[in-house]
């Protein structure tokens, strides 16, 4: 069988088009199809769009397989077990941001526009109108596979998006708990039920945890705040992120009864702020602490139950917490900050002010100030650091870390003078703030006679 020419636009992958496609490419894309159930269908990334080719090599998009596939499933009787198997099998040959509107897209048609009226939006920037069950609705004609593929849909969103897609998983959920609340009870209990009975659930002499991937929750309840008990913290915390069903963004609500906290003034004062403070107390657990820290640590990612002003990103207090135990922990404080959302995340300027008033400006402290004008934007200076760069040390090692701040870029921009300009000026400012705006001028004014040269280097 010989397949039609593909057009000039789209000559890398086979569309299929409604409603008139070639059969011959139906019929290519109906066993790509079936070589995804069975394991033997390919990507390819190596260009945009990435495609899916079956074993005869034949191209697709991702998105049109999987809309074909859905279209072809009853809604009476919905199949809910092979649609999950066929939309994993999917993901983890595709990603998910190849089908995740194609999914919201399905659901959006097949559940609300089926079973619900829309009313108007609250406002501009609410992403979903509020959703009433259709008074008419016969109860019989609600198909429950469908809204248990509904939940899979809606946890997926969790798991494997963005960090603001739980938005579109309170909504689906919203939608089936209206039709079946004993459905979304049951998730809110025990999560999609892929993690293990002992990850769900832990029960120990020292601690009672449970983790749900539905919801993105991790909560653990300790007797004490021993060695012991931050242990069992720490390994669990390990174990859930291990499960590749787990999502990356998460809420971690931790309860014990030693109420301390890290030495970071104005770091919210939350239970996971008390539980890293706790572990660092016991030096055999840093190690731990880093083992986790790493484990969680993902740009755009966040704990979901830290206030917008206080976003952090998983792994966050643990690398606080160690940075300021010494010298051994930069380079995770280093790549830490490397990690952080520059436009939304600042908790770390916290941080920064207490470690270089901790450390002091030297040849190995800072190199975390440079990441750290780096990790976001316009990043302000304690008052007490000119005090604390004022000596010939400070200023030498600050002298040093000029002539190769190149190597604080990216390689693509170390031989782009605006760029290093920019880098040195974000460094002058997070250390003497306004001060260092005209050639830093009333810094070296004021400076002390037997510094007034370095200075002079320092802002030339």
């Amino acid at each position: 069988m010989s397949l039609p020419k593909r057009d000039g636009v789209h000559d890398r992958y086979y569309l299929i088009h409604k409603p008139d496609t070639f059969p011959e490419v139906l019929a290519e894309a109906d066993l790509c199809i079936q070589d995804i159930l069975n394991g033997t269908a390919r990507e390819n990334h190596a260009g945009f769009p990435s495609v899916v080719r079956n074993h005869k090599g034949t191209p697709f998009l991702p998105s049109q397989l999987l809309e074909r596939y859905l279209s072809n499933l009853p809604l009476k009787g919905f199949p809910y077990e092979e649609a999950v198997a066929f939309c994993d099998s999917l993901r983890r040959l595709a990603g998910w941001k190849e089908i995740d509107y194609t999914l919201e897209h399905y659901i959006k048609k097949q559940v609300q526009e089926r079973y619900f009226e829309a009313g108007e939006k609250e406002d501009y920037f609410s992403p979903y109108p509020p959703c009433t069950v259709r008074p008419e609705l016969p109860p019989e004609d609600v198909d429950d596979g469908l809204l248990h593929f509904a939940c899979y849909v809606a946890v997926c969103h969790t798991v494997y998006g963005a960090s603001y897609d739980s938005i579109t998983t309170e909504h689906i959920l919203g939608l089936v708990s209206q039709l079946c609340p004993a459905m979304v009870k049951e998730l809110k209990t025990h999560g999609s039920g892929k993690l293990p009975p002992n990850i769900q659930k832990r029960k120990t002499t020292h601690l009672t945890a449970s983790a749900n991937d539905a919801f993105a929750a991790i909560r653990i309840t300790a007797r004490d705040c021993g060695e012991g008990a931050c242990e069992e913290a720490l390994t669990y915390l390990i174990e859930v992120l291990e499960q590749p069903a787990f999502p990356r963004s998460y809420s971690i609500e931790f309860r014990g009864p030693e109420k301390i906290y890290l030495p970071i003034p104005g770091l919210p004062r939350k239970g996971i702020n008390q539980l890293f403070a706790c572990a660092v107390r016991y030096p055999r657990l840093h190690v731990r602490m880093e083992n986790y820290a790493r484990l969680a640590m993902r740009e755009d990612e966040w704990y979901q139950n830290l206030a917008d002003q206080a976003c952090a990103m998983p792994g966050t207090f643990a690398v606080f917490a160690l940075g300021l135990e010494g010298q051994k922990w930069w380079r995770l404080v280093c790549d830490y900050l490397d990690c952080c959302d520059d436009e939304h995340s600042s908790l770390q300027e916290k941080f920064i002010h207490t470690f270089f008033k901790k450390y002091g400006f030297t040849a190995q402290s800072l190199p975390v100030l440079v990441h750290g004008v780096q990790s976001m934007q316009n990043l302000k200076p304690a008052k007490e650091f000119r005090t604390l760069i004022a000596n010939e040390e400070s200023l030498d090692a600050l002298l040093e870390m000029k002539t190769h701040l190149e190597y604080y870029l990216p390689d693509e921009s170390r031989s782009d003078k605006r760029a290093l300009a920019y880098l040195w000026r974000d460094v002058l400012w997070a250390i003497w703030g306004s001060s260092s705006e005209n050639g830093g001028s009333k810094v070296i004014k004021s400076a002390p006679k037997d510094l007034k040269e370095k200075y002079q280097q320092v802002f030339a």
